[in-house]
């Protein structure tokens, strides 16, 4: 099957790419929402914004034809189900956005059936993706979707991903010490404060956030050459900031 992936550049995203290629599957293109500003974050229940800075670095990486598109949308429909609500109910929906730009790659790609998304654990997330699939005649393909999320980071570490995080808001973690830190080096960390705080180690509490530099699939790498770290928050428990990344180079392997 032919397959339209949704990145936002963390590990998941990017992730489920390798398990659908892997599946036998063929990547014909990429969908990315951004914020107005790219690099800012906004208040969105669907899309990693930070790191949004990054994606068309990411897509030479991945050597595939990149769709964008701002987020013009808010979460309007809060309930769990977004399948059956009203197209009124709907509109100004953030969901929307992703409903407009996958017509426009069904448009390029009349071939393209998937649509691939990292959700490994939010219903309100994945049943929304369905819910676009469903409209368009596509299929989600989610195979990262209720695995245990700490054999699931491991496997990732495993198949040689580079992965840094760029967003942390949680108990145990220092915006000053992890930014930029990868995942193989955080691991041990992530484990010990999962037994201390209840962490999810995949960040699937909002914990963390990440950006994939290099991965199997990738044809080239990316490499930080400026970065700057931007405070949110000085909460003495959970002190959340994120790397605004200013200059990124394209590295040949």
């Amino acid at each position: 099957m032919k397959f339209v992936a949704l990145i936002s550049g963390g590990k998941d995203s990017i992730f489920n790419i390798l398990k659908c290629i892997e599946d036998g599957h063929e990547l014909v293109a990429l969908v990315n929402l951004h914020p107005k500003v790219l690099g800012s974050e906004t208040d969105s229940y669907m899309y990693q914004s930070v790191g949004s800075e990054n994606i068309v670095k990411l897509a030479e990486c991945l050597d595939k034809p990149l769709f964008r598109r701002e987020i013009t949308g808010k979460p309007v429909v809060l309930d769990l189900e977004y399948k059956g609500q009203s197209p009124d109910d709907k509109k100004g929906d953030e969901v929307e956005d992703l409903y407009e730009i996958l017509k426009e790659v069904k448009q390029a790609f009349p071939d393209c059936e998937g649509v691939s998304s990292g959700a490994i654990a939010s219903t309100y997330q994945k049943l929304r993706v369905e819910d676009v699939c469903a409209r368009l005649g596509m299929t989600s393909l989610a195979y990262l979707w209720m695995r245990d999320q700490d054999e699931l980071l491991q496997e990732m570490i495993d198949k040689g991903m580079v992965v840094i995080l760029i967003k942390v808001a949680a108990a145990g973690l220092v915006p000053e010490k992890h930014l930029g830190k990868t995942i193989t080096e955080l691991k041990p960390h992530f484990e010990a404060i999962n037994k201390k705080f209840g962490f999810n180690v995949c960040g699937e509490g909002g914990e963390y956030e990440s950006l994939t530099l290099d991965c199997p699939i990738y044809k080239k790498r990316m490499e930080i050459k400026e970065s700057e770290l931007i405070m949110h928050s000085h909460d003495i428990y959970s002190p959340v900031g994120y790397l605004r990344i200013s200059d990124m180079a394209v590295i040949d392997k």
